[in-house]
């Protein structure tokens, strides 16, 4: 049962569920559901497909992840920068027809889940730490840039189209000459309800006497009230007649299960972006299930995140539906709302199940504007060019990474920007542990501590190189090694040994023994003993099936000090 437990965590809290957990989950429940469908919408509208397609993606997904999810309270469904992540997929096969679309649409979810649970099956969730938070940080803000331009369209009814920064202003300035007023007045009135909702309505409704709580969840429900209301103001204008974009016809169905039948030259160009896009969804979702879950003290299982990820990713993929993964906004609520277990997911399936058999049929007369200023009031709180600040005050390597993220995907789209971003965080890696920070060390009188001679008042010895190395040591590092070692042992005449202290050293690999073992015989020909200290045990467990233990020229020690006295002890020192 607990190896079953592992892969079904549904089985753990289903254990525990009773009367008061189910309030609490139905109670979430019901708040997310009427967030999520303008959400869903909305996020179809993005990713270039019919609004179904977003319901569609809010359904069995839910479910896929209620059954293999560790995080209690995380909301999967359609998200903002995933979603154009799938239209610049799509867009990039040079499709025209819906039909083509939705099966594009549905291969990249397919995709992406089968990427994901074999990820997840190999237990590689720690992939993911090599994306590092400042390149996500600037690829987010630069997504968020570009997905509230593209939407500028739906809010003036012009037609206009492009994938990045440039295309999208050029099609936006050739095009103004086209923008259509009642589309307007409804997407600036629609975009300033929902920025106000933000900010204002809370505090109204504690003016009122609501309770903190409620006014918090209602004042997250405002693009709900916008829906209703630009439904009703275009249905009773008729402004479809002047011009103005509606939503039309959503089919009052629930989608069938079916696999993309796509050729074979499709599934090919879409991998590259399936894998682009399981990356960042997976660790979107896991930065937001490890928030959450910290502020319960819950843990959640990374790959098994990957599992529930994949799960809920072919789920969509076979009904009719586009990538997913856990969204920020949804989640938060979620939390707030109470909800306990990820069976209040699996009730907002069952939500928007109901609500697309029966209420669809009043989605035709909503204003694509409405939907576009839900995406764009969305997503700007994700623009957070603050981080360009941070990181030239504290790495300039950080920077220079964050700058050529936001600039990358401006420019050249979201598909480029990803690349660069992993690209740039593996150079980042590379490129600090390359050239690890090495200090030279000596006693801090009247303890058997050693530091840096740079920073603190020591005591040294003419004769003895004590040097720190602060990195584990591989191939990337290993000849950096030996050169700094080489080169501060020839501007020493009188040194008789070098001691290596390798307190932070977690591994040596092959590279870096042979450098060592190299380091070790160019000393010994000018006189000088090589010595190690501090060496910890998984190391020196390694270390000692191998020749180097028996070509060391000095001896190994388990503290700095011990090393210093007997070599001072032994008279080798001046």
């Amino acid at each position: 049962m607990k190896g079953l437990t592992k892969y079904f965590p549904i089985l753990e809290w289903g254990r525990q569920y009773n009367r008061a957990t189910l309030t609490s989950d139905l109670v979430a429940a019901c708040i997310v559901t009427i967030m999520l469908i303008p959400q869903s919408l909305a996020y179809a509208l993005l990713a270039g497909l019919p609004a179904e397609a977003g319901l569609h993606a809010s359904l069995l997904p839910l479910v896929a992840y209620g059954l293999f999810g560790t995080s209690r309270t995380l909301a999967v469904g359609p998200v903002a920068v995933v979603s154009l992540m799938t239209a610049a997929a799509i867009g990039s096969l040079g499709v025209l027809e819906t039909t083509d679309k939705l099966l594009a649409a549905a291969c990249l979810a397919l995709m992406s889940g089968l990427m994901l649970i074999a990820l997840g099956v190999l237990r590689l969730g720690f992939l993911a730490n090599f994306l590092s938070h400042p390149v996500i940080a600037g690829f987010i803000t630069a997504s968020g840039i570009i997905i509230a331009l593209s939407q500028m369209k739906h809010l003036l009814g012009i037609n206009a189209s492009g994938d990045n920064l440039v295309h999208l202003l050029q099609g936006l300035l050739a095009h103004l000459d086209q923008i259509n007023f009642p589309t307007l007045v409804i997407g600036i009135s629609a975009t300033a309800f929902l920025f106000w909702v933000r900010k204002g309505l809370q505090p109204l409704l504690l003016k009122f006497g609501m309770a903190k709580r409620n006014a918090e969840l209602a004042s997250k429900t405002g693009p709900v009230f916008a829906v209703v209301v630009t439904t009703l103001t275009a249905y009773l204008l008729d402004l479809g007649s002047l011009g103005v974009a509606l939503v039309g016809d959503v089919p009052s169905q629930l989608p069938g299960f079916s696999l993309p039948n796509i050729s074979t030259d499709f599934w090919l160009a879409l991998a590259g972006p399936a894998a682009l896009i399981s990356i960042i969804g997976f660790v979107e979702s896991v930065s937001v299930a490890q928030t959450l879950a910290a502020k319960r003290r819950q843990r959640i299982d990374p790959n098994q995140e990957l599992i529930a990820l994949g799960a809920a990713n072919v789920s969509a993929g076979s009904t009719q539906g586009f990538p997913v993964t856990g969204g920020f906004s949804r989640s938060v609520v979620n939390f707030d709302a109470g909800a306990e277990t990820p069976a209040a997911g699996i009730y907002t399936a069952v939500g928007i199940a109901i609500a697309t058999l029966l209420l669809t049929p009043l989605l035709a007369y909503l204003p694509k504007a409405t939907l576009a200023a839900t995406i764009i009031v969305a997503v700007l709180s994700l623009v957070d060019l603050s981080i360009l600040k941070k990181t030239w005050r504290y790495s300039q390597a950080d920077f220079i990474a964050v700058s050529a993220t936001i600039l990358v995907t401006l420019v050249l789209g979201v598909e480029f920007g990803v690349s660069a971003g992993v690209l740039l965080s593996i150079l980042i890696f590379l490129l600090k542990t390359s050239r690890p920070h090495m200090a030279i060390v000596g006693q801090v009188e009247g303890t058997e501590h050693y530091r840096n001679i740079d920073r603190h008042q020591v005591i040294t010895h003419p004769n003895i190189l004590s040097v720190r190395v602060d990195e584990s040591l591989y191939f990337a590092n290993a000849h950096y090694l030996e050169d700094q070692i080489d080169n501060l042992a020839a501007e020493r005449p009188p040194l008789q040994h070098v001691i290596l202290m390798c307190t932070a050293v977690n591994t040596i690999d092959m590279s870096a023994l042979e450098s060592l073992e190299a380091l070790n015989s160019r000393l010994s020909d000018r006189g000088i003993k090589l010595h190690l200290s501090e060496i910890k045990g998984p190391v020196m467990d390694k270390l000692k099936h191998t020749e180097f233990m028996s070509h060391l020229t000095g001896n190994i020690y388990l503290t700095q000090h011990r090393a210093v006295s007997d070599l001072v002890e032994q008279d080798y020192c001046i």
